[in-house]
């Protein structure tokens, strides 16, 4: 039997990545824009920004993505009383399929954010420059990385470009995963329980209370968050109690006394120290951190 080889055909090929951000931004925050001559996309995950992208002008609110062709030119600033969380990522592809992009505002979906959230992870573990420093205009590569690393962060946002595309069309992008029932029904699970507890960022609830509240055995939930964040369930919880604070702190409307005691902590001490375990920081220096960022901005 003579067997014949075939080409793969590529939509997408992601040559060069430029920049990745994951931005925490002061509700006051405000960039005076730029242009370049690559592809950049901004995709909010909290809050609401005002995009100008060329001569049109957007309002951007939590799940919304948009792109910047080559050569235009963008601005983004904070809108409304949030401040915001920003994905920004910046990449060379000369794909035909790119011309999709132009001129559209898109939402992603819970495999997009997946996806984005994969790329964030690949890039604290592969490079050395902080995703969080809008200055940042080179990525440098740690010594030791992950194998594969910088690859998957390729693939991930390939898979993003195409899943963006079909969604656009009213095509799912679960026939690129395994077409399989459990895999479906453990992401809309993830997804219940993750916005149950965002809904109940200010209480203080067990794991039992999660599981009588979401129907689910202690068991499964355990797994289920060991196997999409790496962490407990509990230890998850803490993680999003500790990024709504880090999102109050930006709005500039309460004190750390009345953080702690909106987001259902006993003390402000037990705050403080949960908030400096999770992020390396206490709440006054990520305050002011924030802080000389937003001042430095203003100065360029």
């Amino acid at each position: 039997m003579a067997y014949e080889s075939i080409t793969l055909n590529s939509a997408f090929t992601i040559t060069k990545i430029i920049s990745i951000h994951y931005f925490e931004y002061m509700n006051d925050f405000s960039f005076p824009g730029e242009s370049h001559n690559f592809w950049e996309f901004l995709c909010v995950d909290n809050g609401s920004v005002r995009v100008v992208a060329g001569t049109s002008t957007y309002i951007l609110k939590k799940g919304d993505i948009i792109f910047h062709k080559p050569n235009e030119f963008h601005n983004v600033e904070a809108w409304g009383n949030m401040a915001p969380n920003l994905v920004v990522i910046s990449f060379e592809c000369h794909s035909s399929f790119m011309h999709f992009f132009e001129h559209k505002l898109l939402r992603i979906g819970d495999i997009e954010r997946t996806l984005l959230a994969q790329i964030i992870k690949e890039a604290r573990l592969t490079f050395l420059s902080r995703l969080d420093d809008p200055y940042c205009e080179k990525l440098i590569r740690k010594e030791k990385v992950p194998f594969g690393s910088e690859q998957l962060i390729q693939m991930y946002l390939q898979q993003v470009l195409i899943g963006l595309i079909r969604a656009h069309n009213k095509t799912s992008l679960e026939p690129l995963l395994p077409k399989t029932t459990t895999l479906k029904n453990k992401s809309a699970l993830f997804y219940k329980v993750h916005s149950y507890m965002e809904e109940n960022v200010d209480r203080r609830i067990t794991i039992e209370q999660i599981c009588k509240d979401n129907l689910i055995g202690r068991s499964i939930l355990q797994k289920l968050f060991q196997e999409y964040t790496g962490c407990g369930i509990i230890d998850y919880f803490s993680k999003l109690k500790i990024k709504k604070a880090k999102q109050i702190i930006r709005n500039q409307h309460m004190n750390f006394s009345q953080i702690a005691d909106s987001l259902g902590y006993s003390s402000i001490h037990y705050f403080s120290r949960q908030f400096k375990k999770i992020t390396g920081l206490t709440p006054s220096q990520y305050a002011s951190s924030i802080k000389a960022l937003s001042e430095k901005q203003e100065k360029i």
